[in-house]
């Protein structure tokens, strides 16, 4: 049965901008220390790829029905790879509390200029 599906696009220079202002200040506050190793592996591409989760993270909270502002912390969901590729959901805090037991699913793609997100909750 589904519980929440959330979608988001996401400027991917809209979060360069912001992680150049604020820079370990905001990364911090918005992105697990898994998904910063993970996007500065891309060096030049970063920004793509913190995208996609910043993306990730907003379609997870539509798909809960909480948005980002009621109880929702950024560093309470992180995204992570399997070896073949595959983005997989990682809860922790509040977040796992309550909704860890939905299993998730999660498409993420990007063109130069975007990152998108899509989020299937199942509850099983």
């Amino acid at each position: 049965m589904i519980f929440g599906i959330g979608t988001d696009i996401v400027e991917i220079e809209r979060i360069k901008n912001i992680a150049e202002k604020y820079g370990d200040k905001f990364l911090n506050r918005v992105f697990t220390k898994t998904e910063q190793e993970y996007s500065e592996s891309f060096n030049d591409k970063k920004y793509v790829h913190y995208a996609a989760r910043f993306a990730a993270k907003e379609s997870f909270s539509k798909a809960i029905g909480t948005g980002l502002t009621q109880g929702f912390k950024f560093t309470d969901i992180g995204i992570k790879n399997e070896e073949s590729g595959k983005p997989v959901v990682e809860l922790e805090g509040d977040l796992k509390l309550n909704y860890g037991h939905l299993k998730s699913h999660i498409s993420l793609s990007h063109t130069d200029n975007n990152a998108v997100a899509y989020i299937i909750l199942e509850l099983v």
